[in-house]
């Protein structure tokens, strides 16, 4: 395997754990609506767990309300169920056509609880990127050793892979103070 190759796969996955992190991030509940917090919730639709945004046009109106609207009228039971066993702690109001969720404000404690619970996600992301980088640090290694690679080669190789790996932790970082900022938010 040579070094670009090395290098990209250590980069994948490095990014990937960085979209997951992204990704786990949109369902923790702000003070704001967001329809990332509802949009992944499975709803049990002729018999299959389809996405609630497979099923409905999903929008905020208002900052505090998501508003649900089923493409097919006859699901929007099925619909409702599925957000109240969801475990959102958001109560829907449906008018026959329609869900609405008013997204209550957070206090102070739940805040310090959601932060002290994406601090422990960046935490494991980090991690994530640390094992990528220990993985490609053994390829260059053995590459090294197999002689596939010369000393210099892999010493450059490394400090590429500690520089990816630096680069994906500021991210992290950013991400993650991004979102406490926003759970701060009043």
């Amino acid at each position: 395997m040579a070094m670009d190759e090395i290098l990209m796969d250590v980069e994948e996955k490095m990014e990937s754990a960085v979209n997951y992190f992204r990704e786990e991030l949109r369902g923790i509940r702000t003070g704001r609506a967001s329809v990332g917090l509802v949009d992944h919730i499975k709803v049990e639709y002729y018999g299959s767990p389809t996405d609630l945004r497979q099923l409905a046009n999903l929008s905020t109106p208002e900052p505090t309300m998501i508003l649900v609207k089923p493409f097919d009228p006859s699901s929007l039971k099925d619909i409702e169920r599925a957000i109240q066993a969801s475990g959102l702690g958001i109560t829907p109001a449906a008018d026959g056509r329609v869900i609405r969720l008013i997204v209550p404000p957070l206090s102070g404690e739940r805040r310090q609880q959601l932060i002290t619970q994406i601090k422990k996600m960046a935490e494991a992301t980090r991690v994530t990127i640390r094992n990528a980088r220990r993985d490609g640090n053994k390829e260059v290694d053995s590459q090294e050793k197999a002689s596939d690679l010369t000393e210099d080669e892999a010493k450059k190789g490394k400090d590429e892979i500690q520089d990816l790996t630096k680069k994906y932790e500021a991210k992290v970082d950013e991400i993650l103070s991004a979102k406490t900022e926003e759970i701060q938010e009043l």
